[in-house]
């Protein structure tokens, strides 16, 4: 699988002859002010919640790329407001798509749409398919919940939370990795405001201490996971 980060939260993984993007927030990101929001493409736009440095870049995306929408059924309402015409609503379930079995998990967070209108409740995307299984969390607190997700999959990696204040920090992220059962963690949700602004070095070590890897990736990065 392919992982290109475009800063905060919001990155797109190449699996299974699709590109998936998540949480779409470029636009109003000064650390990802040399990234082309148009140049972006999209088969599906996955939305873990509905706050604004999530879905910032959404609608134009959706509208541009004709990328189905994949959120909660009320980010889905509010997408259909905005003009978006293809969307895959859920509550927290299961769903077969053409890149592969997808689960919606609970986050525990908060969740409402840029007008302040009902986000629904907030979660993370398990993606399984015959190139492998990931675990994207949106943004949470460390749960008792993620200690499910060994029974669902295997993972090769995991995509967290790491700056703190308004999730996981690294301490808790690394907690999250043993219940998770997983030893490849790429770190999102840092550096992007005062708040969640983290020690690089220091971050990594935590993990490296735990037997874990923590990749840091930067904006405009691709990696091959």
């Amino acid at each position: 699988m392919k992982f290109t980060y475009y800063g905060h939260s919001c990155f797109v993984v190449e699996t299974a002859g699709k590109k998936l993007l998540f949480d779409p927030f470029i636009t109003g990101n000064e650390l990802a002010k040399d990234v082309d929001v148009n140049s972006i493409e999209a088969d599906y736009i996955l939305i873990s919640h509905g706050h604004g440095d999530h879905v910032a870049d959404l609608v134009s995306i959706a509208k541009r790329t004709g990328a189905t929408v994949i959120a909660a059924f009320e980010v889905v309402n509010w997408a259909q407001q905005q003009g978006v015409e293809k969307v895959h609503p859920m509550n927290f379930g299961s769903y077969k798509f053409d890149f592969g079995m997808l689960k919606f998990l609970p986050a525990w967070h908060s969740s409402a749409m840029p007008d302040g209108s009902y986000g629904g409740n907030p979660g993370g995307f398990l993606i399984m398919n015959n190139e492998g299984n990931f675990y994207y969390t949106g943004d949470t607190c460390l749960m008792m919940d993620m200690q499910l997700v060994p029974r669902y999959a295997k993972l090769d990696f995991v995509i967290m939370p790491v700056g703190g204040n308004f999730t996981m920090d690294a301490g808790d992220a690394v907690i999250a990795a043993e219940f998770l059962q997983c030893k490849k963690i790429v770190g999102v949700h840092f550096d992007t405001f005062g708040y969640i602004k983290i020690d690089h070095e220091a971050t990594k070590a935590q993990f490296k201490a735990a037997g874990n890897e923590l990749i840091l990736p930067k904006i405009k990065e691709t990696i091959n996971l």
